[in-house]
């Protein structure tokens, strides 16, 4: 299936303008701050209702990140017909969460927004297929009815294929799924889509029928994209390109919003429960706190280590994203100048390495989560 990038924006429009009346922080007023010691708003929109994967944002808020830098910041959720890109271009939130992709179709389509953080520097992305259906790579899935979301986030896994010799519209059957592992637990597909913080945590959690224990991880196969070479980034901290280039005080506000957010997740690296207790204070939380610790716990890893500085971008899984997006037709040409930036992010981080803290996690070392049956 390929994206159909105008649809992305009509959808996002009525609820952008709905937005814009509720969280009005893209105000000219907002922007300029203010010269009395009043708190700055901000409104940020995410990609998805809340959960760990925005975590260190809801730190940032909850534990007074962004009140140091002297901004009030609003967080707006997401939802299936949101698309952050078109909220911030039409200037009812000062920043979004996006994935890469995502981002850059509304851009070649004429926003100009522009990645300031690059939060992510691995993708979460996986293909889960039981141990014993005799998929143990991408070789393995030809013949086999593979899972998939659809709606641009099949394109790991197609480039994937392609780059294993294996044509996806004769040499599989792609199935459409569910935003869950119902089909793979039911035989309906050989192997579903996951990411490693969300839908396959539901496997785990889900007992297994026939020893009446949950699932354990020797029962799955997994194909990391990251292990493939098809992986592409996913979320970053989006800006309006505009109000950088026009507006000082915007982009003065855009360096104490990335300041705010790194220590935010700086925060979850280094103490993941309280981050995890923010997300369930989150009105309404996405899944229980056994799934939240274990989503928080996945997250981690996708920023840490971030050997350039967190959220600074690596050049070369930049372009391998770009490379698959005009290959997969998600992207008619590779983008224009200015579809990223660093400046922004390696000012932030130059104001946190002066305050003595560590950007880039090298000693970082991966926790362990106790599975809970339905993720409580």
């Amino acid at each position: 299936m390929k994206p159909k990038p105008n649809m992305w924006r009509l959808l996002a429009v009525l609820l952008a303008l709905a937005t814009f009346a509720v969280a009005c922080g893209g105000s000219d007023d907002a922007a300029g701050g203010s010269d009395d010691g009043e708190l700055t708003p901000v409104t940020l929109q995410l990609q998805w209702v809340p959960q760990s994967q925005f975590a260190g944002y809801f730190a940032a808020r909850d534990l007074g990140f962004y009140e140091d830098v002297g901004l009030d910041v609003t967080i707006v959720d997401g939802g299936l017909d949101i698309v952050p890109a078109t909220v911030l271009d039409s200037g009812a939130s000062d920043f979004a969460i996006s994935w890469v992709p995502r981002g850059l179709v509304p851009r070649e389509e004429g926003l100009n927004i522009t990645n300031i953080a690059q939060v992510f520097q691995r993708s979460g992305t996986l293909q889960v297929s039981f141990a014993d259906s005799g998929i143990d790579s991408v070789d393995d899935l030809a013949g086999t009815n593979v899972g998939n979301w659809g709606f641009g986030n099949e394109f790991e896994l197609v480039a994937g294929l392609r780059k294993n010799g294996i044509d996806p519209a004769s040499d599989v059957t792609m199935v459409g799924q569910d935003f869950n592992m119902t089909a793979l637990i039911n035989g309906d597909i050989d192997t579903a889509q996951a990411m490693i913080y969300n839908e396959y945590a539901m496997v785990l959690e889900t007992v297994n029928a026939d020893t009446g224990e949950l699932y354990q991880p020797e029962d799955f196969n997994i194909i990391d994209w990251n292990d493939v070479g098809t992986a592409m980034l996913q979320d970053a901290i989006w800006a309006d390109a505009d109000r950088l280039d026009d507006d000082e005080a915007y982009r003065e506000m855009a360096v104490k919003f990335v300041e705010g957010s790194l220590r935010g997740w700086i925060h979850c690296r280094d103490n993941p429960q309280d981050c995890v207790e923010a997300i369930l204070a989150a009105e309404p939380p996405f899944g229980g706190p056994g799934h939240q610790a274990w989503m928080m716990n996945e997250i981690n890893p996708l920023v840490w280590p971030s050997p350039q500085g967190v959220g600074v971008m690596d050049p070369v899984l930049w372009q391998q994203t770009v490379d698959i997006a005009t290959a997969e037709g998600i992207l008619t040409s590779a983008p224009t100048d200015g579809a990223f930036r660093t400046d922004i992010v390696k000012e932030a981080i130059a104001n946190l390495e002066a305050d003595g803290v560590d950007v880039n996690g090298n000693d970082f070392v991966k926790g362990t989560v106790e599975v809970t049956e339905g993720g409580n």
